[in-house]
C-alpha cells in the first residue's frame, strides 16, 4: 500500500459513516442502484474485451468520439454507443433522471468530481476496487485520485484536472492597449478600460455559475462547506467569500461583465470568436473547448496565470471529471474495461491531450512533450507550463456539499438575481445558504449556518 493509500485508509472510518447515513438520506434519489458487485475480478475485464458486446457511454468531452473510434479499432468485438450529453449540468440532470427511473442509464458515464459523491451515496455507481484499479493509484495525480477514491472504495478513474488560469484574446488586448492583469485589482482596471473604449466588448463574462463562484471563493481562502460525518456547516459569508465578493461586486455593479450571454450557448461561442468577450477565467480544460469549438479564435488566444490577491500566489481549481461504471449496467466487466482504457491507456490519453485536454496521469503531465507543446491555436505558446504551475498552487482543504448537484440547481434562483439586477452578490449567497441549510436538514443531515 502506498503512502497515499495509507492516508486515504485513515480517513475511511469517518467517510464510511458518512456513506452509510447519507446513503439512507439519499436513497429516494436512487431506485436504479444497489450494492456494488464485488465478485468481478481483473481477469473478467480481459475476458469481456475478448468476448465483446455493446455498451453505452455518456459524456461531453471533445475527444470522446475519437477515443471511442480508437477503442473499437483496438477491440473490434466491442461496440461503444456514445451519447454527447452537451455538458455537466444537462448531463447530471439526465443521468439522475435515469437513475431515479431505474432504467435508461448508460454503462459508462463521465461525471464531474464534485458531483461523484452524490451518485456514490445514492448507490448508483460501481465500486471498482475488486478489479485491480487500486494498483493504478500512483499513475494519477494525488488530487484527482482522491476525487475518485472515496468512502473506502474506488468509484471511477480520473480523466482530467482543472487548475485555473486566465485565457485571453491577445488581438483584443493589443487593439485596445490592455495589460494582462496579474491581480484582481488590475482585472477591474482593465475591464473598465475596455468598456470605456468599446461598450460592445467585455473583458470577461459571468452568467452566474455555481462552479465558478465556489472556485473563486476557494482561491480567496474560503471554506464555505465543512462536512464531518453527518454534520455539515455552511458559511457562505466567511472571510474568503467576502474577499471574493469585495473584488467581484464592483465589476458586477458597474456593469463591467457580460452577464447576459449564457455560458455554453451558441451566442457565447460566437462572442469568444469575434472578441466580444476577451477573456475567460476557467479550468485548464478550457484550452480544449476553445480549440475545438471556437475556430475563429485560432492564433488569437493565449494563457496567463490566474489573477491573484496581491502577492498571494494561491490559485484554484474548476471542474475536472471522472469515468464511472453505472450500477444499471448489465455488462459491468466490459464497461469497467472500457473505463480502464479510456482514462489510463496511453493511446486514449494521447487523443485526449491532442484535443486540448489537461491530463491527470503523472507521466504525461511531467513529459517533455506535454510541457514543450506549442499549439498553433495559442500562437505557439507553451501553455501547459502555465497550467502546470497553477496546479501547484491550488488552495487546499476544500470540500463540496454531499448534495452539490442540488445546490447547483438552485443557484440561479438564489444568487442569480444579483447577476440580473447587478446588485450585491452577498445577498444572493445568503439566500443560497438558507436554502441549502433547509434542504440538508430535510435529507437527514445536521446542517448549521456558521
Amino acid at each position: 500500500m502506498t503512502h497515499r493509500a495509507t492516508r486515504r485508509k485513515a480517513r475511511a472510518t469517518t467517510a464510511l459513516a458518512t456513506l452509510v447515513i447519507a446513503g439512507l438520506a439519499l436513497a429516494g434519489c436512487s431506485s436504479g442502484g444497489g450494492a456494488s458487485d464485488q465478485s468481478l475480478t481483473p481477469e473478467d475485464l480481459d475476458a469481456a474485451l475478448e468476448a465483446g458486446g455493446e455498451i453505452t457511454y455518456w459524456g461531453w468531452s471533445p475527444s470522446a468520439p475519437a477515443q471511442v473510434e480508437a477503442f473499437e479499432a483496438a477491440y473490434p468485438n466491442v461496440t461503444v454507443k456514445y451519447v454527447d450529453t452537451g455538458g455537466g449540468g444537462a448531463h447530471n440532470l439526465k443521468l439522475q433522471n435515469a437513475v431515479t427511473a431505474g432504467r435508461g442509464a448508460p454503462d459508462v458515464s463521465q461525471l464531474e468530481y464534485h458531483i461523484l459523491p452524490q451518485f456514490v451515496l445514492g448507490e448508483s455507481v460501481q465500486d471498482l476496487t475488486s478489479l485491480g484499479f487500486d494498483e493504478l493509484e500512483d499513475d494519477f495525480t494525488e488530487s484527482t485520485w482522491d476525487s475518485v477514491a472515496l468512502y473506502d472504495g474506488i468509484w471511477g478513474l480520473p480523466q482530467d484536472a482543472g487548475p485555473m488560469a486566465l485565457f485571453y484574446n491577445k488581438d483584443v488586448y493589443d487593439q485596445y492597449g490592455l495589460t494582462v492583469p496579474t491581480t484582481w485589482d488590475e482585472f477591474h482596471e482593465q475591464a473598465a478600460k475596455l468598456q470605456a473604449a468599446d461598450p460592445s466588448k467585455y473583458l470577461a463574462g459571468d452568467f452566474g455559475e455555481p462552479s465558478f463562484t465556489t472556485s473563486m471563493i476557494r482561491q480567496a481562502g474560503g471554506h464555505p462547506f465543512t462536512v464531518d460525518e453527518t454534520d455539515v456547516t455552511i458559511a457562505l459569508d466567511d472571510e474568503g467569500a467576502q474577499r471574493w465578493t469585495s473584488a467581484w461586486n464592483p465589476l458586477l455593479e458597474e456593469n463591467l461583465l457580460d452577464t447576459k450571454t449564457a455560458t455554453w450557448s451558441d451566442e457565447w461561442y460566437v462572442a469568444l470568436g469575434d472578441g466580444s468577450i476577451a477573456s475567460i477565467v476557467s479550468g485548464a480544460w478550457m484550452a480544449g473547448v476553445l480549440t475545438n469549438s471556437v475556430a475563429e479564435g485560432s492564433g488569437s488566444w493565449r494563457v496567463a496565470p490566474m489573477p491573484t490577491y496581491g502577492d498571494d500566489p494561491t490559485t484554484s481549481e474548476m471542474g475536472g471529471s471522472s469515468h464511472v461504471v453505472m450500477n444499471q449496467s448489465e455488462n459491468k466487466a466490459l464497461a469497467a474495461a472500457f473505463v480502464r482504457w479510456l482514462s489510463h491507456d496511453p493511446e486514449s490519453v494521447a487523443i485526449f491531450m491532442e484535443s486540448g485536454g489537461f491530463p491527470s496521469t503523472v507521466a504525461d503531465l511531467e513529459s517533455d512533450a506535454f510541457l514543450g507543446a506549442t499549439p498553433d491555436y495559442f500562437g505557439g505558446q507553451q501553455i501547459n507550463e502555465v497550467l502546470l504551475d497553477s496546479s501547484k498552487n491550488v488552495a487546499e482543504g476544500w470540500q463540496f456539499l454531499p448534495w452539490q448537484s442540488y445546490a447547483s440547481s438552485i443557484f440561479s434562483d438564489t444568487v442569480g438575481p444579483a447577476y440580473v439586477n447587478h446588485t450585491d452578490i452577498n445577498a444572493g449567497l445568503e439566500a443560497w445558504q438558507a436554502a441549502n441549510v433547509k434542504y440538508g436538514n430535510e435529507q437527514g443531515y445536521t446542517v448549521n449556518a456558521d
